[in-house]
């Protein structure tokens, strides 16, 4: 393949994380050095603002302020979560994506996200390869969920664990200060993947980890989860549980539907809202036991608490931004630029390619074999999956005593 000249669009896709904006960084920086990249477009809202025109021209923007982008979490673009038709069924969005990308000469296309963000990436490449329009497409991995296939883990994850494990420390101490004991549950995110929840067994490292922790990859039965809680507060007063989102019950039923309306309520993906999880256990615990329960959600908080970054996980969403832009200059199109973990003692993850079309809505789960026999914890092979992953510290510059993140003009694209 020769040299491509043309632009480059990049959007963000799906729920935030405290490094995707890390990986936009990694995109913007390294795609203003490309000389066949002729403009540096960002869009609002992911495939929302391309489809209405809406997008800013990076070029504009402070380098300082795309320096920020690392320690700044959140979406600084703004995200989205708007499922493409296919294109035999409806090809609207199709056509008017290609017009935008002639009329821009939009050749090269960077999207980050998760599952459905692949997805999303790899009906837009085929229909452009189909319309006979060059156009280089590449995915770049992003979700705390960890849970996309073909790489050894996701960036965002290990910045979300580093939260999850921290606070679970800290929880342990708070809830053993009183003369009377407690049960306390905390509730991580995490669908139909357990890596979240999992994570909090890394405080037990320090000897402040959970006594309990239920992951959705095991059918939650609530009566062996009563009597495991019962039995340990009578023997210790004390009690630290972490559940996952998304445990269901043997009929498919998710245990926090037990006690909410919330998840009547379905994105545009068809995905129950979760969450009021350890609201409804606690309530059923205090029930059974008479004990003092808390529930505590950590909800937005493991996705965007940037003060606790891991350096390694930031490090790794920038490196993937910035291979997203190199790989797709080479001529590689079609691809997601993924992580595989080196042999040996040291930690060391090196990057490679995987298809779109195999990543796209394939689900990556904790394997059963990492997940104690109980299903109640997790075992030492996932300790040690998960502890290079936290490794480093990583936060914003403080002003004032708080974080300064990076501020962007966002100045529209000219037509």
């Amino acid at each position: 393949m020769g040299e491509l000249r043309g632009a480059c669009i990049f959007g963000q896709s799906g729920g935030p994380t405290s490094v995707i904006n890390a990986s936009a960084a990694g995109v913007i920086q390294e795609a203003l050095k490309q000389d066949c990249i002729t403009a540096v477009y960002g869009a609002a809202h992911g495939i929302k603002g391309v489809l209405e025109e809406n997008f800013y021209d990076m070029s504009q923007e402070d380098p300082y302020e795309l320096e920020l982008l690392k320690t700044t979490p959140s979406s600084a673009l703004g995200s989205v979560r708007y499922k493409l038709k296919n294109a035999e069924e409806d090809e609207t969005d199709y056509k008017r994506l290609l017009e935008v990308f002639k009329k821009y000469n939009i050749r090269y296309f960077f999207y980050n996200g998760g599952n459905d963000s692949m997805d999303t990436c790899n009906k837009i490449s085929k229909y452009m390869q189909k319309a006979g329009y060059e156009c280089r497409v590449m995915g770049v991995p992003k979700t705390i969920d960890n849970d996309l296939w073909g790489t050894d883990h996701c960036p965002g994850y290990g910045s979300a664990a580093k939260y999850i494990a921290t606070s679970t420390m800290e929880v342990y101490h708070d809830a053993r200060v009183y003369d009377k004991g407690m049960v306390t549950i905390l509730e991580a995110m995490g669908r139909n993947a357990g890596w979240l929840a999992g994570a909090a067994a890394l405080a037990s490292l320090k000897g402040a980890g959970p006594d309990l922790i239920y992951l959705p990859e095991v059918v939650f039965d609530l009566d062996k989860f009563l009597d495991e809680v019962t039995t340990l507060y009578k023997k210790n007063n004390n009690v630290l549980v972490v559940v996952s989102e998304g445990i269901k019950d043997k009929d498919g039923r998710y245990i926090s539907e037990y006690g909410s309306d919330l998840a009547k309520s379905k994105d545009a993906f068809g995905h129950a809202q979760l969450g009021g999880l350890a609201a409804t256990l606690a309530n059923i615990v205090k029930e059974k036991t008479g004990a003092k329960v808390r529930g505590i959600e950590f909800s937005l908080l493991q996705r965007c608490a940037a003060h606790l970054g891991s350096l390694t996980d930031v490090n790794e969403a920038y490196l993937a931004g910035q291979m997203a832009v190199k790989y797709a200059v080479e001529g590689k199109t079609d691809y997601m630029v993924a992580f595989e973990r080196a042999e040996g003692p040291e930690y060391k993850c090196n990057i490679k390619l995987v298809n779109l079309t195999d990543v796209a809505n394939t689900e990556k789960k904790v394997p059963r074999e990492w997940i104690n026999a109980e299903g109640n914890g997790v075992t030492e092979e996932f300790i040690k999956y998960a502890l290079p992953l936290i490794q480093g510290e990583s936060r914003p510059p403080i002003e004032d005593g708080l974080p300064r993140f990076a501020r962007l003009k966002k100045v529209p694209a000219k037509k």
